[in-house]
C-alpha cells in the first residue's frame, strides 16, 4: 500500500523559510517520479515542483523558481521541498505526489499524501 506522509508545514512570516518532508513507503521510491503540488484556499490544486528518479532533473512552476528547491534522498525514501523567501501567495496545503508520468504537471489520478498546511502571514 502506497503511503506518503508530509510534514514540516506551519505558520511563518513573509520572507522566512520552511522545509517540507515527505516520507514514502509501500513502493520502490527510488524508481518513482515525484512532485509537490499545492492547493490554496478556494483554488484548484496546482503543480509546484517535480523531480526525476535520481534527482538529476528538477522542474519548477514559474512563481517559485529561485525560491524553492526540490530534492530527494532515495536511501531514506524521502522527498523534500526547501521553501525560501516565502510570500503570502504561497499559503496552501502542500501535497507530496507520486506519478508514473514525467513529473511536470498534476494529474487527477496521481497518488498523493494527506498534505501539510503552510500559512504565510505577517
Amino acid at each position: 500500500q502506497v503511503q506518503l506522509v508530509e510534514s514540516g508545514g506551519g505558520f511563518v512570516q513573509p520572507g522566512r523559510s520552511l522545509r517540507l518532508s515527505c516520507v514514502s513507503s509501500g513502493f520502490n521510491f527510488g524508481t518513482a517520479y515525484m512532485y509537490w503540488a499545492r492547493q490554496a484556499p478556494g483554488k484548484d490544486l496546482e503543480w509546484v515542483s517535480g523531480i526525476t528518479t535520481t534527482g538529476t532533473g528538477v522542474f519548477y512552476e514559474d512563481s517559485v523558481k529561485g525560491r524553492f528547491t526540490i530534492s530527494r534522498d532515495n536511501a531514506k525514501n524521502t522527498l523534500y521541498l526547501q521553501m525560501n523567501r516565502l510570500k503570502s501567495e504561497d499559503t496552501a496545503v502542500y501535497y507530496c505526489v507520486k506519478t508514473v508520468r514525467w513529473p511536470t504537471r498534476f494529474y487527477d489520478d496521481d497518488i498523493r499524501g494527506q498534505g501539510t498546511q503552510v500559512i504565510v502571514s505577517s
